[in-house]
């Protein structure tokens, strides 16, 4: 059966047509779109033009640095669009492979619409609460002095997390959008040729990441310049250019809070049905992966759409737009602190960085071009090499735009070198996320030594394999560590030795040092995302190929793509932890600055050896531990429900192994979707709920002991905490679950034994158990931590 399947000769299964299910209950496209799509194309175009002036009519009323940065945008949004029509102009192949991708799309679409139906209506709920919380607390003295009471603050904070939590499922949905339309074309090229499938995969990739970057961008730039001119900023008694960015920490919690629900219900989603396909289909079956007579092979394909791909399109949004924002709050406090005249510089830095980003991002896409090769293997460029140049052309021009940016914006008379500290800072900071991309490159791609360590441990036996894959996990926390570590203590050190001082003649640049540091490493972003976006465009293409039954030379070249693809998701997830603990750091400091302003008082430290403190660290790190359990808990009972229901088909329908009778896709998709939206809830609301009700815990404790600081202490705590420990539980499982996936793939290539091996069905419980680690429970983290750090910034007054 196995030969007859490896030689394409299926009988009269093959001979059938293949027709596989519509998923589509209702229809799938976002209410937003289906009305533009209503709208005569002509009034389209001038309600386009309408809006496109009144964006830059405000841009030029606030800043011409806005003007700039809305430019750049809108240029980077056409060029996503030549993208498109680029990806969508190449063939989709034979026809069993389009009713395939239908499939896919349909049930990516329809459980999108669903989950994120869901996540709107919690997303209203909480904006109920913020607005109910804002118009009862107290005001600090800049907002009484310009004017801006309760009722508007509340307003506006709401209104700013409404809209990031849009942006955030628009953000999302693209990345879904163009997933599901490019795996098909990813399969067909792969019939001719391997260098024209990865140009493919990638184009449809940086669609995404373009749109995904300029919106975070392009989001907060709107929102600052309403506000500049809705308020009059700047003007005699209003609200000072310096105190505008803490406006916008709303948007950047709105944008957590659904990238992490996002990332909670694709992941549960995605691994769940990969987790039943593979213990039932491979293990038990012994049936290649994406075999066309696994029941939830649909199911694992529709995952890797809705939790790689729409999951990690909100995830990058959401880091873009926090670490913007808490730059921006940094920024303005320091040119505050040192009488800077024009502070809009250090307050508008991180937006023309990132607009510089979408610019050379851009052109290390377009340097990856199709060549003419033979599509054998063994002659094919690495494709992993081809990504790593257009990822070196990408950084010489970060290299290169970060220091002009710097140079133009952050130039002072009071230090006029300071502009050269920073653009140190920021080289320390595209350093570090190359170093970053290279640590997890050697963790987890099977070319070199530690994954091939692992898939040998698994000769030996199911057990080998787990206790080498958790080693590996443990010890890849330790260079990253590092790195941060020098990272952090270099870019303070630059910013403090820059030259700016405050009143009193004390250095105050050492906290923005390490936001520019940010900054750098986030300088290649939408590059980044477009490698991690290939990897399951790419993992879909294989499916494709598989159960349409292409030829094996077909399969082969999905096959490496699929393991390159494997690293950059790896790689994306490793830097994107790395972002998080820079970016949490900010936001740690912002809050401390909140606090003192509301407070009327000094907030500079948080003493540890005050008991209801170290308490408050230790829930903090517990949150940590208890979520991951939860996330990963769920996958695992959502993955028992499919393996149950993936056994009984084969029981009740024995003609699926003979290829006599089809399986039914459907249920399987059915039930991952329900079971994610249900499993997503509990550990959602933990991660929400838990820093609120500590503060307001330790608030009245405080309050009856004659601590009136106590909560802000504990909640601070609480972050720093579970700030560190997240990073290492975050490293420690991506890096674990891609190691246990490219053994596995190392194995299929061939070596100790390859494919239906004792060996390699070891290495196929190293997979099953990574699944969760890597595409739930990891991605989870580093979005759960600086959602904390965005709910301890909107909730400041109330711990006090």
């Amino acid at each position: 059966m196995d030969d007859a399947l490896e030689s394409g000769n299926l009988g009269p299964y093959q001979d059938r047509p293949r027709v596989f299910p519509n998923m589509r209950t209702k229809p799938s496209t976002p209410l937003i779109f289906r009305l533009i799509m209503r709208i005569n194309p002509r009034i389209l175009f001038v309600l386009l033009l309408l809006a496109l002036g009144a964006i830059f009519y405000i841009g030029a009323r606030t800043s011409p640095i806005i003007v700039f940065v809305f430019s750049v945008c809108i240029i980077s949004f056409v060029f996503s669009m030549y993208l498109t029509k680029w990806v969508l102009s190449k063939d989709e192949g034979p026809p069993e492979m389009v009713q395939i991708s239908d499939a896919i799309r349909d049930g990516a679409e329809g459980f999108f619409r669903t989950q994120y139906g869901t996540i709107s209506k919690m997303a209203l709920l909480l904006a109920f609460i913020i607005l109910s919380i804002y118009l009862f607390r107290s005001t600090t003295p800049q907002q009484e002095s310009s004017g801006l009471g309760r009722s508007m603050s509340a307003y506006v904070t709401v209104a700013s997390f409404l809209l990031g939590a849009v942006c955030s499922g628009i953000a999302g949905y693209v990345g879904m959008w163009v997933s599901v339309r490019a795996n098909v074309r990813v399969s067909s090229a792969a019939r001719r040729s391997a260098r024209e499938a990865l140009q493919i995969a990638v184009r449809a990739g940086g669609f995404s990441a373009i749109v995904v970057v300029g919106m975070a961008v392009i989001g907060v730039a709107v929102l600052y310049a309403t506000f500049y001119v809705w308020l009059g900023v700047d003007s005699p008694g209003a609200m000072k250019v310096t105190d505008l960015p803490l406006l916008l920490v709303g948007y950047g919690f709105g944008a957590s809070f659904v990238a992490l629900f996002a990332q909670l219900g694709g992941g549960i989603f995605t691994k769940a049905a990969d987790v039943g396909a593979d213990l039932v289909g491979k293990v038990e079956q012994g049936i290649p992966e994406d075999d066309p007579r696994n029941p939830a092979v649909i199911a694992d394909l529709v995952g890797d759409n809705v939790g790689d791909c729409a999951a990690r399109g909100a995830d990058l949004f959401e880091s873009i737009a926090a670490e913007i924002i808490s730059a921006m709050i940094l920024g303005g406090t320091m040119a505050q602190r040192c009488k800077i005249e024009d502070p809009s510089g250090f307050i508008l830095f991180p937006l023309v960085v990132h607009s510089f980003d979408l610019v050379v991002s851009s052109v290390g896409i377009l340097s990856i071009r199709s060549t003419r090769d033979s599509g054998v293997i063994g002659v094919v460029e690495d494709p992993m090499a081809i990504l790593q140049k257009g990822y070196s052309v990408a950084i010489v021009l970060a290299v290169i735009t970060f220091g002009l940016s710097t140079r133009w914006m952050l130039y002072t008379e009071q230090a006029p070198l300071a502009w050269l500290n920073f653009a140190l800072c920021g080289l320390v900071g595209i350093l570090t996320a190359y170093v970053f991309v290279w640590i997890t490159k050697y963790y987890t791609d099977y070319k070199h030594e530690p994954v091939r360590t692992l898939a040998l441990s698994s000769s030996t036996g199911h057990g080998t394999n787990i206790i080498a894959g958790i080693s590996l996990g443990l010890e890849s926390t330790a260079l990253p560590t590092l790195v941060i570590s020098v990272s952090i203590i270099s870019a303070f050190w630059l910013g403090h030795t820059s030259g700016l001082v405050d009143e009193a003649g004390n250095p105050t640049g050492g906290l923005f040092g390490t936001a520019v540091a940010t900054m750098g490493m986030l300088s290649t972003a939408a590059y980044v995302l477009t490698m991690d976006m290939f990897g399951p465009i790419a993992d879909n293409a294989g499916g494709i190929v598989e159960m349409s039954q292409q030829p094996e030379s077909v399969r082969e070249i999905t096959d490496v793509l699929d393991a390159v693809g494997n690293t950059t998701k790896a790689t994306t997830k490793g830097f994107a932890v790395g972002s998080a603990a820079l970016a949490s750091f900010l936001l740690f400091s912002a809050y401390m600055d909140e606090v003192a302003k509301f407070a009327h008082t000094g907030f500079k430290q948080v003493d540890i050896a005050i008991p209801e403190v170290f308490v408050g660290g230790l829930l903090g790190s517990m949150l940590i531990f208890l979520f991951s359990a939860w996330a990963c808990s769920a996958v695992g009972r959502t993955a028992q429900e499919v393996v149950n229901e993936v056994r009984r088909q084969f029981i009740e329908r024995p003609g699926i192994m003979d290829y006599k009778e089809k399986p039914d896709y459907g249920r399987c998709v059915s039930i991952v979707a329900s079971a994610s939206l249900r499993e997503m809830i509990k550990p959602g609301a933990l991660a929400v709920v838990s820093p609120i009700v500590v503060g307001l815990v330790f608030r009245v404790l405080g309050y009856y002991t004659g601590h009136p600081l106590l909560g802000a202490k504990v909640v601070a705590a609480m972050l720093m905490f579970a700030t560190v420990s997240g990073i290492l539980m975050a490293l420690f499982l991506n890096t674990a679950g891609g190691a246990w996936d490219n053994a596995k793939k190392y194995i299929e290539t061939g070596a100790l034994g390859g494919k239906g091996s004792d060996c390699h069905k070891a290495a196929v419980t190293g997979d099953t158990v990574g699944d969760p680690f890597k595409d739930t429970a990891g991605p989870s983290l580093h979005v759960l931590i600086k959602m904390l750090a965005t709910i301890t910034l909107v909730m400041a007054p109330v711990f006090l």
